[in-house]
């Protein structure tokens, strides 16, 4: 008998028991992730006092992506994903253990840091193709909206209680403390893993190869919807990622002092949880190719605004508006790619999605601060947010079948 349809509701995807013990766990360890992020960073600006130290951290994270990307999610299409998760969760939870026990013991050095943190960045490589191509065969399709709408609010959520938490715990309990928080966290997911009633089904596959591998990439690039939105995304990314330049911004510009800089840095996830919890309480949008163009456009045009603004409130709202935007064209972007993409591939073409996340954001934080040397501060910021704007149009032109996707199955 099949499965009776669901009421609808801001929460109609936590109905469904899979995906609600998956979405708990993910929330009580993305929280205890983000722990570890400002743990990290902290200790390792306390042992060397470098800012190129700390820089190295970002490259730990990211070389794992960009090398073993490809491989995670062909692993992803051919193991089952709950049982990967479970290895990949474990393995971040034992270098979360290493970080505590070294720290507590007085002898960690930098290095150990920075192998601890690339060890869990290849699991994660593993561990993100697997969820992410997982929640699609834990709600039924009509639900996938609300299901992603409900991941990024409780991610939003974790990243603005996660580093609030950790800050607070290394005040008055140490590093160690942190680091054992994060360890224990992962414990949420690995048990809602084990509960779950779903059970993979294998399939007849063709053996592992790099010609197999490399079938994401071309399915990526042969299908037009699924192409044109990971482009719009790495446009966004790399010409609106202006967010590094919020210090400057902060003290050069709106002469505002740390309190203000930490408004300014929270201002995004607000307008992101905002719109995240306007979604979960939406049925399924129509005409997801216009809304998602639109959705880019607005962040494009808030990041102008930003650039723009000299009034620190008017600041924050333009920020908060490049979350809510980013946000909706987020969830949009996701639902797309998860429905337009068969099962036995959701993995490879999350992996081709992660190479875009993982150039994206360092190719903007490089073009910022090049834009920002030869035009100025703000007049770099609101050239990067029409930049934005301008891609879409391009896009629009090169890619017309995407403005007609209405969402239809």
């Amino acid at each position: 008998m099949s499965e009776p349809a669901p009421s609808r509701g801001a929460f109609t995807a936590l109905q469904h028991r899979d995906f609600a013990l998956l979405w708990l766990g993910q929330g009580v360890s993305t929280a205890g992730s983000q722990m570890r992020v400002v743990a990290v960073n902290y200790q390792i600006y306390l042992l060397t006092g470098s800012a190129l130290a700390l820089g190295m951290v970002g490259l730990c994270r990211l070389i794992p992506l960009v090398v073993l990307g490809l491989g995670g999610g062909l692993l992803a299409d051919r193991w089952d994903r709950r049982r990967l998760m479970m290895v990949t969760q474990t393995c971040m939870m034992l270098c979360s253990v290493g970080l505590a026990w070294w720290t507590w013991k007085g002898s960690i050095a930098p290095w150990a840091v920075y192998v601890l943190v690339t060890l869990a960045a290849v699991a994660n490589t593993f561990d993100m193709p697997a969820r992410q191509a997982l929640i699609p065969a834990l709600v039924p399709r009509q639900t996938l909206q609300n299901a992603l709408s409900l991941n990024i609010l409780i991610w939003q959520v974790a990243t603005i209680v996660g580093p609030t938490i950790g800050g607070l715990t290394i005040a008055h309990l140490g590093l160690a403390v942190v680091y054992a928080i994060d360890a224990l966290s992962f414990l949420a997911v690995l048990c809602a893993l084990l509960m779950m009633q779903y059970r993979h089904v294998p399939v007849a596959s063709e053996p592992v190869s790099w010609r197999v591998a490399l079938e994401g990439l071309r399915f990526v690039r042969g299908n037009p919807l699924i192409f044109s939105t990971m482009l719009l995304d790495f446009a966004a990314m790399v010409f609106g990622a202006a967010s590094t330049m919020l210090p400057i911004f902060a003290a050069q510009v709106l002469h505002v002092g740390a309190e203000g800089l930490g408004w300014l840095y929270a201002a995004p996830s607000v307008g992101a949880v905002l719109a995240a919890t306007y979604l979960a309480h939406r049925s399924p949008l129509s005409a997801q190719g216009t809304k998602v163009m639109v959705a880019v456009v607005a962040y494009g045009l808030c990041t102008a605004g930003y650039g723009a603004s000299h009034n620190f409130w008017l600041t924050c709202l333009f920020l908060a508006g490049t979350g809510a935007a980013d946000t909706l064209s987020m969830v949009i972007r996701s639902t797309m790619r998860q429905l337009l993409t068969p099962d036995e591939l959701r993995g490879r073409m999350t992996a081709v999605g992660m190479l875009f996340f993982a150039g994206g954001p360092q190719l903007g934080e490089a073009e910022a601060g090049v834009a920002a040397h030869w035009m100025g501060l703000g007049p770099s910021v609101v050239v990067g947010g029409l930049a934005c704007v301008a891609v879409v149009l391009l896009i629009d032109r090169g890619f017309p079948q995407l403005r007609r996707y209405s969402g239809a199955s």
